[in-house]
């Protein structure tokens, strides 16, 4: 019944299971497969190689198709040499040619198209705050000896002779013993002197009299004392204008009041939007505050964003022109201003994407108090290869840098991830956060009370080129991004014959009008300017024009590659063994053994039959019996073989396997 010969059945059923048993599955027949082809190698490394190194490149060249080859073998010796020359300069010439395109190829350079589209397109998200972050009459309380303080500071460098007459008001020394402002006079560079605005000299000078006969404000460089440990550690934060140091100062001087108030109560101390959009027209349709969603931004306090698509769809614009827009008119209360916090009156504004969170401080244009802003807008489409072209991100998700942003909902965008980066650097080195961003879970803003060296250490960061290369480094631009182009125009608004200015509405009241110019966008599009069709052309292009090959005569190349290090296998694996073979040969010190004291050497006489007493000096043997007749080693019959070794390969694998 053709059964194995490892299996004898009884009887029928048992024969039935034996064979239902013994049949090999196909994980047993791919296990025999292996053992074949391993049992055939190892045959194949025993018989050593069939060809030498000499042999194979002579084949090589009489049957391959590139052009060059043939002829070194077939030509005289003079013609030999010149084509092996020619054979190896043309060779190079391809390497050399092939190593530049790939080089081209692997720098991933793009090319940039634009193309310019029309159709209907959705109106961009508005962004409008106030320039005063608060109003005055609410955060008057919280501010109250600041503002002295500056009073005193201003009037310290605009008119000296009346601060003296002033010396005696009371003002807050704890604000000012923390970060003052001082002269440093460099009129000697050698020896610079630091004076303090209220007459502390840290050089010597014992009061603001003889401050004032070396230097005054004109003739000083005005900058901001910051120090750390208890002021042991101090830096100087220079200012070019007097100005610009009062500014920085009292603003930075408002960010530790501000950061110690809970945003709620901030942003009730802010504008709000039924007092700031007095009008909102977009299109035909009527809206108003209610059809704006609200943001506390510390820089300007609330702000208010039109058509953002956070919880319903992108309102489209159904024609271009100024009818079909938006049309607002903002009261933006002058009279109600910070004094010395905002030195600005208008409207922020900012265009910019759905469900992206805008950097109006950054990206935001200013509309004046008594004009009608008119703005026209286009729209660029920016659309990145991303890695390895353009280093860029879709979502963010790759960036190593936690979005603080998040809780907004928002997409990703480099700015944000800037923030946040330098957010994370200064909770890591100042051990609290920044008011102007947003703050993680779980940790607290800076201000003098709980953190005494916030200053020092925000202003060390805030100067630090590593900090910002680290977080440039980190962040990646956006693959596909929005551009709004604006075309602003201004005029006063409202003139002086109109019925709105004796309303007495001239003072604090901005117009704007927004709107597309026309529904023309452009698209600008990265691509990749070397792909692989232009790679394998190229090389290709190469190969044939100077060595007449193609793919065909690259495989063989690879074929002969093969070879060589088949056979450096197998003469490797020879060499190990004969040395092995040498070292057995060198453990004897005298002639080898011969056939009869081997057998003795492996019989064990414990076993043999007595077939006659054996006396105690008797040695292994009777002494009726001879000695054994000296023999000679089997010889090495496959050493003997003349036949090919194909022949024999091939039959010996077979009776192997």
């Amino acid at each position: 019944h053709g059964f194995p010969p490892w299996i004898m059945p009884t009887d029928g059923n048992l024969g039935d299971k034996n064979v239902q048993m013994g049949k090999p599955g196909h994980r047993e027949g791919a296990t025999m497969h292996v053992k074949k082809y391993l049992l055939k190698c190892l045959h194949r490394l025993q018989k050593g190689p069939g060809y030498t190194y000499k042999e194979l490149l002579v084949w090589y060249c009489d049957n391959t198709n590139t052009h060059g080859p043939k002829r070194i073998i077939c030509e005289g010796p003079k013609k030999k040499a010149v084509w092996f020359l020619l054979t190896l300069l043309f060779t190079a010439l391809v390497c050399w040619q092939w190593g530049i395109f790939i080089r081209t190829y692997l720098s991933w350079e793009v090319s940039v198209s634009l193309s310019v589209g029309f159709k209907t397109m959705d109106f961009p998200a508005v962004t409008i705050c106030n320039a005063s972050p608060f109003k005055y009459s609410k955060v008057k309380h919280l501010l109250k000896d600041l503002d002295e303080l500056m009073e005193a500071v201003l009037e310290r460098i605009l008119a000296p002779e009346l601060s003296h007459a002033n010396a005696t008001r009371t003002l807050n020394s704890s604000i000012w013993n923390h970060t003052p402002l001082v002269l440093i006079d460099e009129r000697n560079p050698y020896h610079p002197m630091v004076l303090d605005l209220f007459g502390d000299n840290h050089n010597g000078l014992t009061n603001s009299s003889a401050s004032e006969k070396i230097c005054n404000a004109h003739g000083c460089k005005m900058a901001m004392r910051l120090c750390s440990l208890n002021g042991t550690q101090c830096t100087f934060r220079n200012f070019t204008s007097a100005t610009q140091a009062v500014t920085e100062w009292y603003s930075l001087q408002a960010t530790n009041i501000f950061a110690q108030v809970p945003q709620q109560e901030l942003v009730e101390m802010s504008y709000p939007g039924e007092q700031m959009i007095l009008a909102c027209l977009f299109g035909a349709e009527p809206c108003n505050y209610r059809n704006f969603t609200s943001i506390f931004y510390p820089h300007y306090g609330n702000c208010y964003i039109f058509n953002w698509g956070m919880t319903e769809k992108a309102l489209p614009s159904a024609n271009p022109g100024t009818e079909f827009g938006l049309k607002l008119i903002l009261d933006i209360g002058q009279e109600d201003y910070v004094p010395f916090l905002a030195s600005t009156a208008g409207v922020r504004l900012m265009l910019h994407e759905q469900r992206s969170y805008p950097f109006i401080r950054d990206e935001g244009i200013y509309a004046m108090s008594g004009t009608e802003t008119s703005i026209g807008v286009l729209v660029d489409k920016l659309q990145r290869m991303g890695e390895p072209y353009s280093p860029c991100t879709v979502n963010g998700s790759e960036v190593p840098v936690q979005n603080f942003y998040s809780d907004y909902n928002t997409t990703y965008s480099i700015q944000a991830c800037l923030r946040s980066c330098f957010q994370d650097h200064m909770i890591r080195s100042c051990k609290c956060g920044h008011y102007l961003y947003p703050l993680p879970h779980g940790e607290k803003y800076c201000n003098n009370r709980d953190f005494p060296d916030w200053a020092h250490c925000y202003s060390d960061l805030q100067m630090s080129v590593a900090q910002r290369e680290t977080c440039i480094g980190m962040c990646k631009e956006s693959c596909n991004d929005t551009q709004y182009k604006m075309t602003i125009s201004m005029a006063d608004w409202p003139s002086e014959a109109s019925e709105v200015r004796q309303l007495g509405a001239e003072k604090g009241i901005v117009k704007l009008n927004i709107y597309f110019q026309e529904f023309n966008y452009r698209t600008i599009e990265e691509s990749a300017a070397n792909n692989l069709v232009w790679l394998l052309s190229n090389l290709g292009g190469q190969f044939g024009f100077w060595m007449g090959g193609s793919v065909l005569c690259l495989i063989e190349f690879g074929e002969i590659i093969i070879d060589f290090v088949w056979i450096t296998i197998i003469k490797l694996v020879a060499l190990a063994k004969s040395l092995r073979q040498r070292r057995a040969q060198a453990s004897y010190s005298g002639p080898p053994p011969t056939v009869a004291e081997l057998v003795e050497a492996h019989t064990n006489f414990g076993f043999q039959p007595d077939t006659a007493p054996r006396s105690p000096n008797t040695g292994p043997y009777p002494s009726e019996q001879a000695l054994p007749i000296p023999g000679t080693p089997p010889p090495n019959y496959d050493s003997l073989r003349l036949q090919p070794l194909d022949v024999i390969e091939s039959d010996s694998e077979g009776d192997a396997i």
